[in-house]
């Protein structure tokens, strides 16, 4: 088989017809070109979404639950022992929320190699008080660093710096939405009462807002030791310990293991975020269907045009088998021409694509819920670009395969005698 004579012969038959052979290839580029760009949109938008939930969250978090005892008095009782014993209207009992031994906890952590990182936290709720009114509310006692590093604190900060927490004592970054409630800027005072009823002055040096605005509207961040006094605890008490790991896909069993090493509550962020995550994978899976279809569409194009292509070239078909070429010399130049198609289809799709997404990605995108976004996302993942040139070339090469078959089947004597 002659491949350099094959592949002249098919440039030519391309040629001959190239007002159909750029309709084509232009069907490729544009199915091509929306596949491109649609998944690097809307991969661009579930990273913006995850960034909102699963970057602010820990991928295993340690706590200790406040629920009922579940050894009952009268299962001491010597009268019951054989027997199954139904309680109602069983109450919490008197479990403290603090974790024990938190700082052997967190030295085992420091030195297991499948931690990334991990941030100790506490919360209190409290009253925000504005003149005669008390706000309900939330405090979140962080260690500022490990904030920043593992959970991207910096990130949401609209106004202060960070460390202005651990370096100005007893102070605290409130929500934007709360801020808008207190009347509260950056250099405020503003006052809490604690569950207690204790009064306590508390400085505004930063404004958070995470873009869920029910959140901004309740929560606020001081460290964890001026949270500490505000409860009236020891400077060991913890409730919280969120661990981010190096691998995520290993949550559920490492949050089993540590539950059951550490004797605490242990909850993996697929349980926590299960719904979340769901949504993002169905939007993926309705971005790679919409683009496949556009591929198939454009695969159905070519097989019309290489089908008419085979029809009106019949003659030259009859002179090809009549001069000594086989039927699989023709089935190739029929593919070299449907692949033709699909590679310079696919590439100009390619760059395209590309070329769409940048402009995207330089659309101003301004909204109040997340100021730290300021262009539509776009995800450059080079495995978009792998898989659509993979595509146009299956889909081009199954568009011709038939039609090639068809021609490699044709009887020149049937055709030379009808002329």
């Amino acid at each position: 088989m002659n491949y350099k004579l094959i592949i002249s012969i098919a440039r030519s038959l391309l040629l001959a017809r190239w007002k159909q052979t750029l309709v084509a290839a232009i069907g490729v580029t544009f199915s091509i070109t929306m596949f491109i760009t649609l998944l690097s949109f809307m991969t661009g938008l579930n990273d913006l979404l995850d960034g909102l939930i699963l970057n602010r969250s820990p991928h295993v978090r340690l706590y200790n639950e406040i629920k009922p005892n579940k050894i009952q008095p009268i299962n001491f009782s010597k009268d019951y022992i054989n027997y199954h014993n139904f309680i109602h209207s069983i109450k919490s009992t008197n479990s403290r929320e603090e974790i024990y031994n938190n700082g052997s906890i967190m030295e085992a952590l420091k030195n297991d190699n499948r931690v990334l990182g991990f941030a100790p936290k506490l919360t209190a709720q409290v009253f925000f008080n504005e003149g005669s009114i008390n706000i309900n509310g939330l405090i979140n006692g962080v260690d500022i660093i490990a904030e920043s590093e593992l959970f991207f604190f910096n990130d949401y900060l609209i106004s202060g710096k960070e460390l202005d927490l651990k370096n100005v004592s007893n102070s605290i970054v409130l929500g934007k939405g709360l801020a808008e409630k207190l009347l509260a800027n950056v250099g405020d005072v503003i006052q809490i009462t604690t569950s207690q009823g204790e009064i306590f002055p508390l400085k505004v040096v930063g404004l958070f807002q995470s873009g869920l605005q029910e959140i901004d509207k309740l929560q606020s961040y001081a460290s964890i030791g001026t949270t500490q006094k505000i409860l009236g605890k020891s400077k060991n008490h913890i409730t919280d310990i969120q661990i981010k790991l190096k691998d995520i896909t290993q949550a559920p069993a490492i949050a089993k293991e540590y539950a059951q090493l550490f004797q605490t509550d242990a909850e993996d962020i697929q349980t926590a975020s299960s719904q979340f995550e769901t949504g993002s994978s169905v939007r993926t899976i309705i971005s790679y269907s919409v683009g496949i279809t556009l591929l198939v569409v454009a695969g159905f194009g070519i097989y019309n045009i290489l089908n008419m292509m085979i029809y009106e070239k019949m003659d030259s078909i009859a002179i090809l088998k009549a001069t000594g070429f086989s039927g699989k010399d023709v089935n190739m130049i029929f593919l070299v021409i449907a692949l033709s198609i699909g590679f310079f289809g696919g590439f100009g799709g390619l760059f395209f694509g590309f070329i769409l997404s940048s402009v995207i990605d330089q659309i101003p995108f301004n909204t109040a819920a997340l100021p730290t976004i300021t262009t539509y996302p776009i995800n450059y993942n080079p495995v978009f670009y792998i898989i659509g040139s993979f595509f146009s070339l299956v889909t081009t090469y199954l568009a011709g395969w038939f039609p090639a078959r068809k021609a490699s089947k044709v009887d020149p004597v049937i055709i030379i005698r009808g002329k």
